[in-house]
């Protein structure tokens, strides 16, 4: 071999050896969160801030009703989509396994045997030579176990680990879905309940209201015009009765499915109302997200994997060597194959690099878009945060109002009604007074329940948006939050 030939052969290896352990993946630098520093309607003096997070906060300290809290715990035990996810992480965790076993070589044990018969015009010895040649062969080996000297296995490892630390994320974020569907089912039943009960006792007094109208009416005090506005209004009930019965039992059904079984042995149910839940939560910054949500995080893993399969793109562009080896014993003959005389190695380096890389280059384009999709996704998942956790304060600043305002309504329509109904017996106005003030008083408290149960719904939106409900009890003021990456090598 001449001295330039040598050079030749030698140079892609020293190469190798001096880039060995250079990472060829970007530096990671995390996005800047693309929104504003403050949520709008939360507390902004430095004492009004609060000294912990919500997702430190323990659902069975958010949800009072023991009830809801059995519920939860059945759900937690049986949901289908909660099993799917927790199965996603083990197959995550499966596949990293898989991704770093290849940093390390394989290692066989193994044994074969050649016989051969060859014409006596190709014996190694000529026609002297044995007509039948045996070789029998025993050892440990290696086979094309690469040198990782560009990064390309420990960066396909990395992107495999943050693809796994994603779908634990995505674990946390279904079961932090699942609290919430379920809270959200169950009030919204509670709900259904107390208009079921509202319309039972409307249409009961509706009923007595068409009976006396009809009483006066057969004997000629009522006009035919008083009776049938009666009979509309008790008819229009009986109608809001069957529908809210059909409500009753979707949200049964929504309730159950979300369960994934029939609970059974349930405490006793507290009394519906805005006590329900704590009456504060800890809204923090928006930068608090980063670290709560686990959406958020399993995002910002995906934007690290990709980042990763960038390094590993890259390094395709460089030589890639390879190893096989051997290490036992060979022999003509079965008896003896282990003994000292018989031992054998070998030894095959292997270095190929690329010549035309379209294909290569295509690969780095592939993983630099994703990459940037990655980026898009990871900022997305930011603003979509910060949108529903601004609309859940946006409700928490004017559910309050609301109800008290419509609790006022309640009132005075109930204090309209029975003026109404005072004069119309007197005969100073007609039905139609009473009827009106009926109907204001009706859908008065209809719409102070379905708001109280929005009310509800609001509170519960906002802790899931916080990242609230994946600690069953609340963790201490000093508890560290998860991180959302951490270094595979």
């Amino acid at each position: 071999m001449t001295r330039s030939t040598l050079k030749f052969v030698l140079a892609p290896v020293l190469a190798s050896l001096v880039l060995a352990g250079c990472s060829l993946a970007p530096k990671y630098e995390r996005p800047v969160a693309p929104v504003p520093g403050m949520f709008p309607n939360a507390p902004t003096s430095p004492a009004a801030m609060p000294v912990s997070a919500s997702a430190d906060l323990g659902w069975r300290e958010f949800f009072r009703d023991p009830q809801l809290q059995s519920l939860i715990q059945v759900a937690l035990e049986n949901n289908r989509d909660l099993r799917i996810a927790i199965d996603r992480v083990e197959e995550a965790r499966a596949l990293f396994g898989i991704q770093q076993s290849e940093r390390l070589p394989t290692i066989g044990v193994g044994g074969n045997a050649s016989i051969q018969s060859m014409p006596d015009d190709l014996r190694a010895g000529g026609a002297s030579a044995p007509s039948v040649t045996r070789v029998y062969q025993a050892g440990v080996g290696i086979t094309s176990f690469e040198l990782d000297f560009f990064g390309r296995v420990r960066n396909l490892s990395e992107a495999a680990y943050q693809q796994f630390l994603a779908s634990e994320q995505a674990r946390r974020t279904v079961h932090i879905t699942l609290i919430s569907q379920v809270a959200e089912s169950y009030f919204r039943l509670r709900a259904i309940e107390q208009q079921r009960a509202l319309v039972e006792r409307t249409l009961k007094a509706r009923q007595s209201s068409y009976d006396l109208i009809k009483q006066r009416y057969d004997v000629g005090v009522a006009g035919s015009l008083d009776l049938y506005q009666a009979k509309s209004q008790l008819d229009s009930v009986r109608a809001d009765l069957q529908e809210i019965r059909r409500a009753e039992q979707l949200a049964q059904n929504a309730l159950l499915l979300v369960l994934g079984t029939t609970p059974s042995n349930l405490p006793q149910a507290t009394a519906f109302s805005q006590d329900q839940l704590l009456a504060q939560i800890p809204v923090g910054l928006p930068s608090d997200l980063l670290t709560r949500r686990p959406d958020i995080i399993a995002a910002e893993n995906g934007l690290l994997a990709a980042n990763a399969n960038i390094g590993a793109a890259r390094a395709a562009f460089f030589p890639n060597i390879s190893l096989t080896g051997m290490l036992g014993f060979a022999s003509g003959a079965m008896g003896g194959l282990f003994s000292g005389a018989n031992r054998f190695w070998s030894f095959t380096p292997q270095l190929t690099m690329p010549l035309f890389s379209g294909g290569v280059r295509g690969n780095l384009d592939l993983a630099e878009a994703r990459k940037n999709i990655a980026v898009s996704q990871y900022e997305k998942s930011i603003q979509t945060a910060f949108r529903e956790v601004a609309d859940a304060l946006a409700g928490e600043a004017t559910y309050a109002e609301q109800l008290n305002a419509l609790r006022d309504l309640e009132t005075s329509a109930a204090e309209s009604l029975k003026i109404a109904q005072l004069r119309y017996d007197n005969g100073i106005d007609s039905f139609l007074q009473v009827q009106a003030a009926e109907i204001t008083l009706y859908n008065a408290q209809r719409s102070f329940l379905d708001t109280g149960l929005n009310s509800l719904m609001n509170r519960v939106e906002l802790y899931k948006a916080l990242g609230g409900g994946w600690l069953e009890n609340s963790a201490a003021p000093s508890a560290a939050a998860p991180e959302a990456s951490k270094d595979a090598s």
